[in-house]
């Protein structure tokens, strides 16, 4: 659940909150008996418990096959993000790990805690690989191996322009769409989608994390991971470390702002690929990680906690959600708000806030020509602090009943 001062504060969270606790304890309840299945499930609500409720509602073919994609992803991007792993050793690993996938017995040990688990036991994952049936195997080993090599290009490059950035947003991202496409197409259950949209859906999701994690990755021990393209940064600081630092941090937000102008780039890409999606289970596993992207988008922006701390959706938003989230005109609905937010913290002084604005206003544009906007409830409630203090005033006259009745019982016994 989310913090008791979050749910004062948003007290129509709290049933989205209830039914998201439930959904976790059924997917717990949903893991299956063999043991390599039972770990690919148990280790995907590890490293990902939002993804691994999600794909609880995909067809159980289907919902295998993403899993293993996904944990396949997972495990290769231990291998690339493992700062002690000597260069000489990990880009032969990522490489040829398109091969390893085949091996019942390949294991690499990497990475830290659940993830340490993940490629200490990597033996049940290729197993579980091995039970898919082939056109699912075919498409998973074609983006693993084309993201190995990626990923292994960039090992020994830094991101200096938007184009390596985009690049290397393809590499480990981009083709996470390419193959959820094919995964979907192979189920029978969709049209295969045009590569650039599919591209678009990763990169999109892609950006939002390299924009959130800056702390992290740039305080990354024993080496420093530098994914903001030194095209963009340069023109604030001499080096990206300066970001982080409270005499920079006009130049840091303006950075910061910068960078998710970019990323919305993808946006109006990813409406269109959802809008074409006929599959209900298919289309609510793509829809929510886009919402929360655009939503935390929406945060980060004009945010200094981004350069000081993790700046994150409250857990509630989260919850929301993913229980709104159950049509196109739900998805049109929470980029319109999102895109509102985001709108109403452009400062006109930025040096990117016309083109901000452009990008903001052709997402409300693609929104508003839906025609769909009237037909969902809003993310964020136009009269919240009066909605707000109604709810936290039933709050406690509900509490209040249930003390009374519980001192009540007390005095009877």
């Amino acid at each position: 659940m989310g913090s008791l001062g979050a749910i004062v504060r948003h007290p129509d969270d709290v049933y989205p909150l209830l039914k998201l606790k439930m959904a976790a304890r059924h997917a717990e309840k949903q893991i299956p008996a063999e043991p390599h299945w039972a770990f690919c499930y148990t280790m995907l609500l590890k490293v990902s418990r939002s993804f691994a409720l999600v794909i609880q509602q995909l067809d159980p073919q289907l919902r295998n096959a993403v899993c293993i994609f996904y944990l396949v992803l997972r495990a290769l991007d231990t291998v690339e993000d493992d700062t002690s792993i000597a260069t000489d050793v990990k880009v032969p690993i990522l490489i040829a790990f398109h091969r390893h996938i085949y091996d019942r017995v390949w294991h690499f040990s990497c990475g830290t805690k659940e993830y340490k688990v993940l490629m200490d036991q990597f033996h049940h994952v290729s197993t579980a690989f091995l039970e898919l049936e082939k056109n699912y195997q075919a498409a998973i080993e074609n983006i693993t191996k084309r993201m190995g090599a990626g990923m292994a290009k960039f090992i020994c490059n830094e991101v200096e322009t938007v184009d390596d950035y985009d690049e290397y947003c393809h590499y480990v991202a981009g083709l996470v769409g390419l193959g959820l496409s094919k995964l979907f197409h192979a189920s029978g259950k969709e049209d295969l989608a045009p590569d650039h949209l599919s591209n678009s859906m990763g990169l999109f999701l892609q950006k939002t994390n390299i924009i959130r994690d800056y702390l992290e990755d740039i305080n990354e021990i024993p080496k420093s991971r530098m994914f903001w393209p030194q095209q963009i940064w340069s023109k604030y600081v001499n080096k990206l470390e300066d970001l982080k630092y409270e005499e920079n941090s006009v130049k840091a937000v303006q950075c910061l702002n910068d960078m998710v102008t970019n990323a919305l780039l993808h946006a109006e890409d990813c409406l269109k690929y959802m809008s074409a999606l006929r599959d209900m289970s298919i289309f609510r596993f793509c829809a929510i990680p886009q919402i929360m992207a655009i939503g935390t988008l929406a945060l980060c922006y004009n945010n200094i906690e981004v350069f000081r701390g993790v700046v994150k959706m409250r857990r509630g938003l989260t919850a929301k959600v993913i229980d709104r989230t159950k049509t196109m005109a739900d998805v049109y609905g929470a980029f319109f708000d999102f895109s509102c937010m985001l709108k109403s913290k452009v400062d006109k002084n930025d040096p990117n806030a016309t083109k901000t604005l452009s990008r903001l206003e052709a997402i409300q544009k693609t929104c508003r020509e839906s025609g769909l906007l009237t037909k969902r409830k809003p993310y964020i409630l136009r009269n919240e602090s009066t909605y707000s203090s109604t709810m936290v005033l039933i709050l406690v006259i509900i509490l209040s009943i249930i003390f009374a009745y519980l001192s009540a019982k007390r005095q009877d016994n």
